[in-house]
């Protein structure tokens, strides 16, 4: 026994004209087809449908049925249980224990897509794509690309180098100051940059529960939200202090210009904005656990470490530009390193000997 089985994955005939699927039976897919043409000429399941009927005639006078099953437009999952349970449900109500193969009917690689679950249930013998002339290799190449989006292994290892790569020339625009149509041209570049970047990181959701983070936070009036605004802000400034610094010891001292000396520069022109930033919002963080009376003393630890960094940090970009001595890095280093050690040890030790409680200092 031959099955003929039309399959319309979006559902567009049960959506346009209100069918009841699955259709079984010749006169009752000659019906839904005609209703469908007339509903919307140029949906192309309804020539899914007379190519079904098409096949029928031409399998005749030998033992063949045919049916239309559709899916949903809600997505590919939900339409693929759909097609399976009105497979299913034709080859229950057609067929009794006789042996089935089947040839699908689709109008593109959308509809194909469910293929391993109509042979999950039955065997498929042939498949027949029926697509509009002038439309098969837009819809085919639209599916290809959706479907190359959606998977998480092509975006992180093709999409992500392309991104960087889009980015690479607008960036060395904006180190060069250039104008005019670069500048245009650039901007264009860094958009589709950033643009494929988030694509290819699938950063969709990351950002989609950042926003409701960032909700929660503003209605439940915590601190760090207005730590992040400011230090956001400071960092901005910072970096426009480090450009500013690279460009005015560029032009006036005979500093190398290269890669290390520029990144030197910049983050001895920004690095005291950078740690302030890094200070406030660790104060933010510290003062919610405080509210929320999930303080513990070694939270204190976090400006310490700021403070730190940015000495090291400091003295360590000041001493590739010849802006501060060996003598004056290394003792910066080592007290950097001392104010660390001690900051955790004594914290540490503090808490451990039940020295401060924090949470009985929030309720006095």
């Amino acid at each position: 026994m031959l099955l003929i089985l039309c399959v319309d994955l979006d559902d567009d005939l049960g959506r346009k004209t209100g069918i009841k699927t699955p259709v079984i039976g010749r006169q009752a897919v000659e019906r839904a087809a005609l209703s469908l043409a007339i509903a919307d000429p140029t949906d192309s399941d309804g020539n899914v449908m007379f190519q079904g009927l098409q096949l029928y005639e031409k399998t005749l006078p030998d033992s063949v049925e045919i049916a239309v099953v559709t899916g949903s437009a809600r997505g590919d999952m939900a339409a693929g249980r759909k097609v399976g349970a009105e497979t299913e449900e034709v080859l229950n109500r057609m067929f009794s224990g006789e042996k089935v193969r089947t040839v699908v009917v689709t109008d593109g690689a959308q509809d194909e897509s469910v293929m391993p679950i109509i042979r999950s249930r039955v065997e498929i013998s042939g498949v027949h794509r029926v697509v509009v002339r002038q439309a098969e290799g837009l819809e085919s190449a639209y599916y290809t690309i959706k479907q190359f989006v959606r998977d998480p292994e092509t975006r992180g290892t093709l999409l992500l180098p392309l991104g960087i790569l889009f980015l690479i020339y607008p960036m060395t625009i904006i180190f060069e100051n250039a104008i005019g149509s670069n500048s245009i041209l650039g901007m264009g570049v860094a958009i589709v940059g950033i643009y494929v970047l988030y694509r290819g990181l699938g950063l969709k959701d990351s950002i989609r529960q950042a926003i409701e983070s960032t909700k929660r936070d503003l209605y439940t009036g915590r601190v760090v939200l207005v730590a992040y605004v400011v230090s956001a802000i400071i960092i901005v400034i910072g970096g426009i202090e480090g450009v500013y610094l690279i460009e005015e010891m560029r032009n006036g001292s005979d500093l190398d210009r290269n890669v290390i000396n520029a990144i030197a520069i910049f983050i001895f022109g920004g690095v005291q904005w950078f740690g302030s930033a890094g200070i406030i919002l660790s104060l933010g963080h510290i003062t919610d656990e405080y509210l929320n009376g999930r303080m513990k003393l070694r939270y204190l630890n976090a400006p310490i470490y700021v403070i730190s960094i940015i000495g090291v940090l400091y003295a360590a970009s000041g001493y590739i530009i010849e802006a501060v001595t060996l003598e004056f890095f290394a003792m910066v280093l080592v007290m950097g390193t001392i104010i660390g050690f001690s900051s955790t040890l004594i914290f540490s030790i503090i808490e451990a000997k039940g020295g401060i409680n924090t949470n009985e200092l929030r309720r006095s």
